[in-house]
């Protein structure tokens, strides 16, 4: 099963367990069944439930908090992650903060779909990695998508937190197979982060990446270990914030995530990690970022921007290696 039909499955068991919930979006009902097709064939399934919308993400999103507030649940899905900056008023001032502004606290069970992430050619607006403009914000969770973890698991926990949640989708992911690791590496999930590593073998360095940069950093490794001798452990967290990581005893961390560096989450997971292992680090976590700057159209300009495998590569060898 690939991460997209993961993900459409997951929103059909939802759905079918949960008649209170509403699935919003632009385009989502069938024939066509989303940009992306992750919402194929919910509208046949739960007609009236699944509901295609005018194009204004701030109205999509003002109307799921609503429905949330009001007892109900929502999924909403955005064609494309970049346009979350069109709803950014209804997360951060409606959403998050109805959970606790009325004396006491609410429940209020949505989540926001956002494909995000380059590789597909799709220029400036439309191939960006926000995620970086909603951490530390009370009362809202973001979460990663992941080839790793069932999104049935995911998307339950997300409603369960009865607060409002973002959940990133990598685009390079939707087409990929899931719970995908050749050998010699072997993955451990039997969580809220997978875990990648070596099997009976001490690593040298953890690796803490999103999902969609996942296989890029595994082909790092793999190059670092057939070449450099160098042994990496990858951690998958599903959720992004708050975070939450428990780290095997290391003494060298990297964070790999593809937005621009600058109030990050990995610079939220270098706080952590700092505050919780610094007396047994060799130095500070090392974060790894695509270049700052806007994604092109054309294949070979956009891969000189987006972080890449060989930079995993580099930036490791070089820390390690002197």
């Amino acid at each position: 099963m690939r991460v997209a039909e993961n993900l459409n499955a997951a929103l059909h068991g939802l759905m079918e367990r949960e008649p209170g919930l509403y699935l919003l979006g632009e385009d989502v009902v069938d024939p066509y069944g989303g940009a992306f097709k992750i919402t194929r064939g919910l509208s046949e399934r739960f007609p009236g439930r699944v509901l295609s919308t005018p194009i204004s993400e701030n109205a999509i999103t003002g109307v799921a908090a609503g429905l949330a507030l009001a007892g109900d649940s929502a999924i909403v899905e955005m064609m494309f992650g970049d346009f979350t900056a069109l709803a950014f008023d209804q997360l951060v001032n409606f959403a998050a903060k109805s959970v606790t502004m009325y004396g006491e606290r609410l429940p209020m069970r949505m989540v926001v779909r956002c494909p995000v992430g380059g590789g597909r050619g799709y220029g400036p607006t439309h191939s960006q990695s926000l995620q970086k403009h909603f951490v530390g914000v009370p009362g809202l969770a973001l979460y990663e998508a992941s080839p790793f973890r069932d999104h049935a698991d995911v998307l339950a926990e997300m409603l369960e937190r009865a607060e409002p949640c973002v959940l990133f989708e990598d685009k390079v992911l939707y087409t990929r197979p899931m719970y995908e690791v050749e050998p010699p590496f072997a993955l451990r999930a039997d969580g809220g982060t997978a875990e990648v590593s070596l099997p009976g073998v001490r690593p040298d360095c953890v690796v803490v990446a999103g999902g969609g940069v996942a296989h890029r950093v595994l082909d790092a490794m793999r190059s670092l270990l057939v070449e450099e001798e160098i042994v990496c452990t990858l951690l998958v967290p599903s959720r992004i914030y708050p975070v939450e990581l428990e780290l095997p005893d290391v003494r060298q961390v990297f964070v790999v995530e593809e937005g621009t560096a600058g109030g990050t989450w990995g610079a939220e997971v270098a706080h952590v990690v700092h505050q919780r292992h610094w007396a047994r680090l060799d130095g500070p976590v090392t974060l790894v970022h695509s270049a700052d700057s806007v994604i092109p159209t054309a294949a070979h300009l956009e891969r000189e921007v987006l972080v890449s495998a060989r930079d995993v590569h580099r930036t490791i060898r070089e820390k390690l290696r002197g």
